[in-house]
């Protein structure tokens, strides 16, 4: 039986072998093609928050959450599903320390907690008057964006632009290389979108936290962009 497990381990291990080793692909040319679009932002995030202190956590989370729950009541008056939508953000109490005079170490003299309001949607003139309403909380973050009906349909533009690109160059170089044409051999297809221009003037008005019944706020634009690659195989004539 010995003998016999060994010759099978030693065909394995030859086919193994046999399929590693070959050779390398010729006439192979790896290239790229990007395409991308601006598009005027849609979709507007704001995060309210508000910072309470005391001697004991208990009451400092107490005091929170009295704050959130009035400005919810106010908040869920004006939502709207895809338009103005309300939600809680990040809720935090964290100790507060002070060295007591003869003390060597520091002991905790109060508690901080910190709570957030998102408000978040496409209609962003109501989004900014429901922000200048909510006086008890100001305003931390704000963040333009893309909504999904916005950015698919134009990714899928720019997408094929890319594609038609990367098929305009293969062929191009196959030419040019002295070749009758290509064939694909692999591909990747990548996207993201980023922020193209954000009025920071505008975001500053809004991030003062003055009630207000309108807050001055503007979207700017994101690109969309897609990036083909791969690698083709040059036929030759």
């Amino acid at each position: 039986m010995g003998p016999v497990l060994g010759l099978v381990v030693w065909l394995c291990v030859q086919g193994a072998a046999a399929q590693v080793v070959g050779p390398p692909p010729k006439n192979v040319l790896s290239l790229s093609a990007e395409a991308s679009q601006e598009v005027m932002q849609d979709l507007l995030s704001v995060t309210l928050s508000t910072t309470k202190e005391g001697v004991d956590a208990s009451g400092v989370q107490n005091q929170l959450r009295q704050a959130l729950d009035a400005a919810l009541a106010e908040a869920r008056k004006a939502a709207r599903p895809k338009l103005l939508e309300v939600r809680t953000g990040a809720f935090s109490i964290a100790p507060r320390y002070a060295t007591k005079p003869g003390s060597s170490g520091n002991t905790i003299s109060g508690w901080q907690g910190h709570a957030e309001l998102v408000i978040e949607g496409s209609d962003t003139a109501a989004i900014s008057q429901l922000a200048g309403r909510l006086g008890t909380l100001t305003v931390a973050r704000v963040a333009f964006g893309l909504s999904r009906e916005a950015h698919e349909p134009t990714e899928a533009e720019v997408a094929a632009q890319a594609i038609a690109r990367f098929k305009g160059r293969a062929e191009s170089y196959a030419r040019q290389f002295g070749f009758g044409g290509y064939s694909l051999r692999e591909v990747a297809v990548g996207s993201g979108d980023v922020a193209a221009a954000t009025p920071s003037y505008r975001v500053r008005a809004l991030a003062t936290g003055v009630p207000d019944e309108s807050q001055p706020i503007e979207a700017g634009k994101s690109v969309v962009t897609v990036n083909v690659s791969g690698s083709i195989g040059l036929s030759p004539r």
